[in-house]
């Protein structure tokens, strides 16, 4: 059986996402830039708050993806079931880090398939990346992907910048536009369409948008820096690619500008993740027009550090400060938050 290098890059990344600082140096997502006006008189009762919404047909307890992470290695087999049981237990989505080694070969299907068997009733997103799409002719290999873990959606990354810095990156980028379009119309679950951490502009989300695509993941600057992440691995002088570290859209920038396509396209879901640390800052986005925030470092670092127990903790307190920020504007549902006109931009 073939192998190759991909499984001990995804090992990489984990371990330097997890241990290293590769956080934005100086961009953040931009969540400081607004504030909840308080509500002295929400007149709801907290314990009748709902957070509950859909996400791919499915029910979920609140807005909040556990975004594509890892697989393909043998460690991931434990860290994917993990984070799979901690989803089922708060019925959450979740997303499997890029199944690009499963198209290789199948020495880690497992890596894989343990997030369904672990989670049978979650929504899950199976995940490849773009490069990869635009070189094929058929699309069978993606299908066998998402049948691998009985994928209710299937999300296609977008990440020129990681793969130019990336020392073994694949920086052929020509034909990704027709190469989502025709994976739209075969591929009988939806498509996600994400960036991973430096945006989505507002032009890129039309051209999207205009090829069918229903499902859009900002991933914005100001969270983890996959930049940074690759500069890191680099053997060469590392300091002369710094000047990308910080490269790309601040979240709420981007969610601002995609939210505004919603106006246009009626079925159109917006996911905002990108430097989201907490519940309050889910509630701001969710505000601001999203229909669904992710998140990736802080829940595999709470997982890594702390085990799922920890990864549980993260969990209940993100929801509970997203409850507390709905009880103390008087918006006792996440319709009712959406596009909520008690947030407001600080001047």
């Amino acid at each position: 059986m073939k192998k190759t290098k991909t499984p001990s890059r995804k090992r990489e990344h984990v371990e330097l996402t997890v241990k290293k600082n590769v956080s934005f140096r100086g961009k953040s997502a931009g969540f400081q830039q607004y504030e909840f006006e308080h509500n002295a008189l929400p007149e709801i009762n907290f314990s009748e708050i709902s957070t509950e919404t859909v996400f791919l047909s499915k029910k979920i307890s609140f807005p909040l993806l556990l975004s594509c992470m890892t697989g393909g290695y043998q460690e991931a087999v434990r860290i994917n079931r993990l984070l799979a049981e901690a989803c089922e237990e708060f019925q959450l989505p979740m997303g499997v880090g890029s199944q690009r080694q499963a198209m290789e070969n199948s020495l880690y299907h497992e890596s894989f398939r343990i997030a369904r068997k672990a989670a049978p009733s979650i929504p899950l997103l199976g995940n490849i990346g773009a490069p990869e799409i635009a070189q094929m002719k058929d699309f069978s290999p993606v299908l066998r992907l998402a049948e691998l873990i009985h994928a209710d959606g299937f999300a296609v990354h977008l990440n020129p910048l990681q793969e130019f810095l990336q020392p073994e990156g694949n920086t052929n980028f020509r034909g990704v536009l027709s190469g989502i379009e025709k994976l739209v119309k075969e591929l009988s679950v939806p498509v996600i369409v994400k960036e991973i951490g430096a945006g989505i502009s507002g032009d890129t989300a039309r051209r999207l948008v205009n090829i069918g695509v229903q499902y859009l993941d900002v991933a914005g600057a100001g969270g983890t820096s996959w930049a940074g992440v690759e500069i890191l691995r680099r053997k060469d002088a590392q300091e002369d690619w710094n000047p990308f570290w910080d490269w790309g859209i601040a979240t709420v920038d981007s969610l601002n500008e995609v939210v505004q396509l919603k106006g246009e396209v009626k079925k159109l879901s917006v996911i905002a993740s990108g430097g989201i640390t907490n519940g309050v800052e889910c509630a701001k986005a969710i505000a601001l027009g999203a229909d669904l925030t992710a998140s990736a470092r802080p829940m595999i670092t709470a997982l890594m550090k702390n085990g799922k127990s920890g990864l549980k903790k993260k969990i209940s307190l993100w929801r509970r400060q997203l409850q507390g920020a709905m009880f103390l504007i008087g918006a006792s549902s996440i319709e009712e938050l959406q596009y909520n006109s008690h947030l407001k931009k600080n001047t």
